[in-house]
Order: C-alpha cells, then sequence, then structure tokens
C-alpha cells in the first residue's frame, strides 16, 4: 500500500527547484504523491492550512508536514 504525500508549493524558483528534487527522489512505488500549485489552486490553501503548512514549498507525508526551505509563507498566497 503506497503513502499519500502531498508536495504543496507557490511556483517560485525556490519552489520549482525543491519539485525537481522531490520528482527525483520520491520513489513512486512507495509513495503517491500529488502536486499543489497553491498559486494556481487556491481553494486548496485552507486544506494546506489545515495539514499544518506555513510556508511553502512544504511536504506533507502521511498527516505530517516538512517545510523545505522558504519561498513565501501561507498568508502571502490568500
Amino acid at each position: 500500500m503506497k503513502t499519500s504525500a502531498t508536495f504543496y508549493h507557490a511556483g517560485c524558483p525556490v519552489c520549482i527547484a525543491a519539485e525537481q528534487q522531490l520528482a527525483d527522489a520520491i520513489d513512486p512505488a512507495r509513495f503517491d504523491l500529488e502536486v499543489v500549485h497553491l498559486g494556481e489552486a487556491k481553494a486548496r490553501i485552507p486544506e494546506a492550512e489545515a495539514v499544518g503548512v506555513k510556508s511553502v514549498p512544504a511536504l506533507v507525508i502521511a498527516g505530517q508536514t516538512f517545510h523545505i526551505n522558504f519561498g513565501a509563507a501561507i498568508a502571502d498566497l490568500k
């Protein structure tokens, strides 16, 4: 059974670099990865906040949030 993972980002250079690194690092046999561009999918910002995303890029794996570097605060995306 695959573990769910969601990568939230805003399309900034830091976010794009992190997305490219994740694409190479995440094993698709183990993880079901969804990439969410919050700049384009603003309706999903409350969802990201609910799982603890405070800034992007951020990766949520099985409900645990990991902040990667700092591209933008979630408040800046609203």
